[in-house]
């Protein structure tokens, strides 16, 4: 048996999502889902499949930035697309500024995709007067020419003209392209377009509605399709900057504006982020889309009482040698650890310091890889961890470690923003099983000398 490297260092990759509709993809893919508490993918795909035939479906979906959400969404859209559904899935990061967002700005965005997505399945459909006169208002504010275009086809259904006069009209991916582009990389541009947009939120609901999703929703079953499915990834990256309001960026967006991300008229999945699991708003919230989110949780390596979890701790070692030999069968990959690691120890030695969080082992291993050729050394792998622990150490506040030791001695986390930051630094990690949730330091940060000190002192 011998090692393809630069097949295994591609695969290593931390930036890199598992795409599951490519079959190379799928060999590197480990289902955690009997060590994650539920199958959650399974939960959002039954809610859509199930009542694909009524009205349309809103969900939510969160957990730790690297915690594996892009992969699992990939997956559901793999489901979905099997099932007939049309699905659409991409990063609101490409679009939108993640430091400054506003809920025009999703939706346009929203609109956009799904209309690129369903011209490159030979569907065109041409705004009319609603979205036309919304465009031409906003291009002619920033001074922005919107691409034109001529009546729209689909094969096997018929002709469309742009409007009911015939006229031609825009296109509808292209016109919002060139506004929102412009306007995401000029903060005064930004703010002259939400001036414009805003006050015509309803009307881009009603024009992306009428125009666009419920016609699209009517040619995709036209054409054999169960219906039309939007996920919106990385909304979970909002930064929490305060708006003018006081609110945070995510409270603001999905709690005070989230009935109208509920509205639209097709089954949608939004990620969001974690912290508003603990947020005080959290009943508000689901009581906005009509349902809790679901959360993705840390693949636990040991278990509450600090005993080893083997279940979690066999997927973990699956993983990393999936992406040494996708082409063999996990039942005989254990016997080519050699291969990788100088011993089984140094395997295991990464997988506990990583504490489950998917894209840390990754990096930590893409960083071995980078040092050297494997099997890797434990010396090689020590190295890695101490950089990795030192940043987290040099991060990590007085206030913070105070707070960290408060959240382990209560077992949980309160709605309070500096619990929040707990978790959005990855400073602590949230783990489930048949008794809930639950949490601890991340294992790296329990290296660190203070952590063992007050560990020491309770006992």
């Amino acid at each position: 048996m011998k090692l393809d490297l630069p097949r295994f260092f591609k695969a290593c990759n931390p930036s890199k999502t598992l795409d599951m509709s490519n079959q190379e993809d799928r060999q590197y893919y480990i289902d955690f889902s009997s060590v994650r508490g539920g199958n959650i993918i399974r939960e959002l795909g039954r809610t859509i499949s199930l009542l694909s035939g009524d009205e349309p479906t809103c969900q939510l979906f969160t957990g730790h930035i690297g915690c594996g959400k892009s992969t699992e969404l990939f997956r559901l859209k793999k489901e979905l697309e099997e099932q007939g559904f049309h699905v659409v899935y991409f990063e609101s990061s490409h679009d939108l500024d993640m430091a400054d967002v506003d809920i025009t700005e999703i939706l346009l965005s929203i609109a956009r995709q799904v209309s690129e997505s369903l011209e490159e399945s030979q569907i065109t459909l041409q705004p009319k007067h609603g979205f036309k006169d919304l465009l031409q208002g906003a291009a002619e504010m920033l001074q922005t020419p919107i691409e034109l275009t001529g009546e729209a086809s689909i094969p096997g259904v018929g002709t469309f003209n742009a409007s009911s006069e015939g006229e031609f009209g825009f296109s509808l991916p292209g016109g919002i392209g060139s506004i929102t582009a412009k306007a995401k990389h000029s903060p005064k541009l930004r703010h002259q377009l939400r001036q414009y947009l805003e006050p015509r939120t309803n009307n881009i609901l009603e024009a992306i509605n009428t125009e666009l999703l419920e016609p699209a929703n009517e040619l995709l079953k036209q054409q054999g399709k169960t219906g039309l499915v939007v996920i919106v990834d990385n909304l979970d990256r909002v930064d929490s900057s305060r708006k003018p309001s006081g609110r945070t960026q995510p409270e603001y967006l999905f709690v005070d504006r989230g009935e109208q991300l509920r509205k639209l008229s097709c089954h949608m999945v939004y990620t969001i982020p974690l912290a508003l699991i603990f947020s005080n708003d959290l009943g508000r919230l689901s009581s906005r889309f009509g349902v809790k989110p679901k959360v993705l949780p840390m693949v636990p390596v040991h278990s509450r009482d600090g005993n080893m979890f083997d279940k979690g701790m066999n997927l973990l070692r699956q993983m990393v040698l999936a992406r040494a030999f996708p082409y063999v069968a996990p039942t005989e990959r254990l016997s080519l650890i050699d291969f990788v690691f100088d011993t089984p120890e140094t395997l295991d030695r990464l997988c506990c310091v990583s504490g489950g969080h998917v894209r840390n082992l990754l990096g930590l291993l893409y960083s071995c890889l980078q040092q050297q050729d494997p099997p890797f050394s434990r010396q090689c792998l020590e190295n890695v961890i101490k950089e990795y622990r030192d940043d987290l150490i040099a991060a990590i506040t007085d206030d913070e470690w105070e707070l960290l030791f408060q959240a382990l001695q209560q077992g949980s986390v309160r709605g309070d923003e500096d619990y929040q930051i707990l978790l959005r630094s990855m400073f602590l990690f949230e783990y489930r099983d048949r008794d809930g949730r639950w949490y601890w330091i991340n294992p790296a940060l329990a290296e660190a000398a203070k952590f063992k000190t007050w560990q020491t002192r309770q006992g």
